[in-house]
């Protein structure tokens, strides 16, 4: 075990889309398959951006980009990722994130637009204003 000191700088984190403090102290732990996300819509710059819609993909348990045209589970919208997180040289390398799935969120700041369906899927937990 490795217990030297180390530094790593990180972007500024935006988490404008949050539309309240509400929620921000209960995320959950989501495990990111990296294989399901575009580099150029979900991590541009090298880290997963806050705010990202997520869903859960059925046969692995882990969470990738809400799309609702998919059909693996991600149709569904869960949540959100609540921090940015580094993205790994290799899209085959899972990594570990924080799930928002209850609060206010402003949709016109969120990184990734949800659509109607998403929107009525966290109906009972997501405010959207």
């Amino acid at each position: 075990m490795d217990l030297s000191l180390t530094t790593q700088t990180y972007g500024v984190d935006d988490q404008s889309w949050l539309g309240s403090e509400h929620g921000t102290q209960a995320t959950e732990p989501a495990t990111l398959d990296t294989s399901a996300f575009t580099k150029a819509t979900h991590y541009p710059d090298g880290y997963f951006k806050s705010g990202i819609p997520l869903g859960v993909i059925t046969a692995t348990g882990k969470y990738g980009p809400y799309q609702g045209d998919a059909t693996d589970g991600r149709e569904t919208l869960v949540g959100f990722l609540f921090a940015a997180v580094k993205a790994p040289a290799v899209n085959t390398v899972d990594v570990a994130g924080a799930l928002f799935t209850h609060g206010k969120v402003r949709a016109a700041r969120l990184p990734v637009a949800v659509d109607a369906a998403g929107q009525a899927d966290v109906a009972g937990s997501i405010r959207f204003i």
